[in-house]
């Protein structure tokens, strides 16, 4: 357990909440963590039912086969800017920094993360990448798929340079949050506060933040690169103009597929705490989901190659990468297990966030599961770019993710907000979002098995019965989201006041007062036991 925090129960608190100043300019300039986390939270959401309602709309266009009210070129582009806008402004920036922001520094005993004032200047760039990004609309809507592909993405002119600035800057905030969170987590820790006493969201953290450091400066110089090439003719990928179109590929997923691991490790962190918490049982197997975090890190950087199988890399490369992509299985196996150990006799309660992660490990499972066969060299060449790539991609980042997301929100919001939730509406919620989830994306699978290719307008009509399906189930997901964040936001207004610490949580930030003070601690804790001590000595 943790030593109590000394504070204030009843009345006024010495230092007030967070939340007690009022005014645009008090969050604009803040430099309190918390803030910026909510700053950043707000931001996500906003382009996130943006970037669901793009995919709403193509999707009732894949509908039924022909053209319903779409051209193919207004679908390249709306499922262009989904995929832009959910992966750069949703799933990767989300948790860390957003939950990480608010939680990171209170988990660790500190009262701010180490540089405030480049916290805020993170979180500045963040919004001024979004916007450049919707700003690009101006100069012409860009068609190039998310990924931004050369040649697709060559001579399109100077839409293409402000979308490749945006992502740049987008690039930067990622990085100085990454670099803010590893001097905080190596400098601010409670006194008491081993390496041994963190909890695994932090860890999760901890190696995001490596990842982000490491990686997002090639994707940042790869897009300075093509937007350069699209306002100055200048061949670098680009074969009219000498270039290599391969080269671009190279160093995009020499970024993104570690990306895949900032939008999921600190997934895996919410998961481990929730299940914890919500099984009130010790984490089983601590080191090993803290270590196989720091594996899974490094790992992702040496196997971008799986996603170029077709490309024409040498067989032996092929090889090289399959393996490594088999291999990266072995430490993510071992979260699975060690998660599935510590619900084992737990006394669980099925709340919302415990049914989320529930639903998080049926899909990641399911994802995980059919990454198997795009690592086989053999079924990849028949199932690359179908639309079995785009179901394995959305169980294993999007819906893991989003699931994570939402755990975490229904979590810790009676921390964040000092207001309790409808836990019924909740659940209907999960509902929705679970089964229009697995109705969406299942038979996705299943069109990509009959060769059905990704990003297509349109289609034989034998395909027809399984877009129908999906498409239904696309529409549920919008209903379980709306119905969620309908759910948070009225908790957050007019939601019956939370205990400190309603879960009964064991690792710093319960121990504080809900909402947390304006400093975190009115006093420095001194940490005593883990956060996962259920059962133990001076556990609950």
């Amino acid at each position: 357990m943790i030593e109590a925090v000394k504070v204030e129960r009843e009345g006024a608190r010495p230092h007030g909440t967070y939340l007690d100043k009022r005014g645009l300019k008090s969050w604009l300039f803040t430099l309190d963590h918390k803030r910026i986390g909510l700053m950043y939270m707000a931001i996500s959401i906003l382009f996130f039912l943006v970037g669901g309602l793009f995919a709403l709309i193509f999707r009732t266009e894949l509908m039924f086969p022909g053209k319903q009210f779409l051209s193919p070129y207004a679908h390249n582009v709306l499922f262009t800017l989904h995929g832009a806008i959910l992966i750069f402004m949703v799933i990767i920036p989300f948790i860390p920094a957003g939950f990480g922001n608010f939680f990171l520094p209170i988990m660790i005993g500190a009262r701010d993360v180490a540089f405030p004032r480049l916290n805020l200047m993170s979180v500045w760039l963040f919004a001024i990448g979004g916007l450049l990004l919707l700003f690009s609309l101006l100069f012409g809507p860009i068609d190039t798929g998310w990924t931004f592909y050369t040649p697709y993405s060559a001579n399109k002119g100077l839409n293409v340079f402000i979308v490749s600035l945006s992502v740049f800057i987008l690039g930067m905030s990622s990085i100085l949050t990454g670099l803010n969170f590893i001097v905080t987590v190596h400098k601010l820790r409670a006194p008491g506060m081993t390496w041994g006493r963190l909890p695994l969201f932090v860890w999760a953290l901890y190696a995001t933040s490596i990842v982000q450091v490491i990686a997002t400066p090639v994707l940042g110089i790869t897009l300075l690169l093509l937007g350069l090439e699209n306002l100055f003719n200048i061949g670098f990928f680009d074969p009219r103009l000498g270039g290599d179109p391969v080269l671009f590929q190279h160093l995009f997923w020499f970024y993104s597929h570690p990306a895949v691991y900032l939008m999921i490790l600190p997934a895996f962190g919410v998961v481990s705490d929730v299940i914890s918490v919500h099984s009130r049982k010790h984490i089983f197997g601590y080191w090993f989901i803290a270590a196989s975090s720091i594996a899974i890190a490094f790992i992702g950087f040496i196997v971008w190659g799986h996603h170029m199988f077709t490309a024409g890399m040498s067989p032996t490369a092929d090889i090289l990468f399959s393996f490594l992509t088999y291999f990266v299985a072995v430490p993510t196996a071992v979260k699975i297990f060690n998660w599935v150990a510590t619900m084992y006799k737990g006394k669980i309660r099925f709340t919302a966030p415990m049914l989320y992660i529930i639903a998080f490990l049926i899909i990641f499972l399911v994802g995980g599961l059919t990454g198997l066969f795009l690592a086989s060299l053999g079924t990849d060449i028949h199932l690359h770019d179908t639309y079995f790539v785009v179901a394995h991609f959305h169980y294993t980042m999007v819906g893991a993710a989003i699931f994570a997301i939402f755990a975490a929100a229904f979590h810790w919001l009676p921390k964040m907000f000092g207001r309790m939730y409808d836990e019924r509406l909740a659940k209907i919620g999960w509902f929705f979002n679970f089964t229009g989830f697995m109705l969406t994306f299942a038979p996705q699978f299943i069109l990509g098995m009959y060769g059905m290719p990704r990003r297509y307008w349109d289609y034989p009509a034998e395909f027809q019965p399984l877009h129908f399906v999906s498409t239904l189930g696309s529409y549920m997901i919008a209903i379980g989201v709306l119905l969620s964040l309908y759910v948070i936001f009225k908790a957050i207004k007019s939601g019956e006041k939370a205990p400190d610490n309603p879960w009964g949580g064991l690792s710093l930030e319960w121990q504080v007062p809900s909402p947390p003070p304006t400093e975190n601690f009115v006093e420095e804790p001194v940490v005593q036991h883990g956060p996962y001590d259920f059962g133990k000595k001076g556990g609950h």
